[in-house]
């Protein structure tokens, strides 16, 4: 019987991929944009994955799924900080575009992961 495992959680992959994505290029930002929206940023969008991960870590229902709407606020976080480094020219279109198409499709793959576990398990 195998067991799942949390790299078979599409959410927490595609998040975790985005958050390297968005480091990637904020690590080549001038100080001034990393020190304000950068680091920021990465928090935000970092947590997405973290929040999933520390949930699927818990052992009670309740527990995981906080830990899972908790990702859910950093995503519309990670949502603002997309939009502002946009408009102050920090993001090319294919960048800001990538990286808005990802956290669309991430609350859906949430939710569905909200779920499962609501449905799979019974404490």
């Amino acid at each position: 019987m195998k067991y799942l495992q949390l790299n078979d959680i599409s959410s927490y992959k595609k998040a975790f991929n985005l958050s390297n994505y968005v480091w990637n290029i904020i690590t080549n930002w001038d100080y001034f944009s990393k020190k304000t929206i950068g680091e920021q940023f990465v928090t935000a969008v970092d947590s997405i994955s973290a929040n999933i991960a520390e949930g699927f870590g818990r052992f009670n229902k309740k527990e995981k799924i906080r830990f899972y709407r908790i990702s859910q606020g950093s995503l519309k976080e990670s949502l603002d900080w997309n939009e502002k480094a946009k408009i102050r020219k920090l993001l090319n279109k294919d960048q800001y575009d990538h990286i808005f198409a990802e956290l669309q499709s991430l609350p859906k793959e949430i939710n569905e992961f909200i779920r499962f576990t609501n449905q799979k398990l019974n404490n």
